[in-house]
């Protein structure tokens, strides 16, 4: 049986989310209007307004379930026992020798089906 996770959405996360939102409309709209000014400017006030959207995201709760996967993703990157070289190495050439045999077989059973397919209309 499948349980789904129960999401609580309160009406103060969807007005987070509803002013992040209109935070980055905001920031786009302003990076646009002042084209004229000089794009350095632009891009750093883009990217605060980004950053503010960013930190009222943060306090939802899908914000913070959001940053604790990450946080959880990385500790499990961080658990997983990674290939030396030698191993890397060596599975590669293993895999492009069994892709070229493959080839040339998957090549050879063509060209077979290929010979009794014009024996049997008699084509040549």
């Amino acid at each position: 049986m499948v349980s789904k996770a129960e999401v609580t959405s309160s009406t103060a996360d969807t007005l987070k989310l509803a002013a992040a939102g209109a935070l980055v409309l905001a920031g786009l709209v302003g990076f646009y209007y002042f084209a004229g000014q000089s794009l350095l400017m632009r891009v750093i006030a883009l990217l605060i307004v980004a950053g503010l959207a960013a930190f009222v995201v943060y306090q939802t709760d899908l914000g913070k379930r959001t940053v604790d996967f990450f946080r959880d993703a990385r500790t499990e990157v961080r658990k997983v026992v990674w290939p030396s070289r030698a191993e890397t190495t060596q599975t590669t050439i293993t895999v492009f020798i069994i892709v070229f045999i493959v080839g040339i077989f998957l090549w050879l059973f063509d060209m077979f089906l290929a010979y009794l397919f014009r024996l049997i209309t008699g084509i040549s």
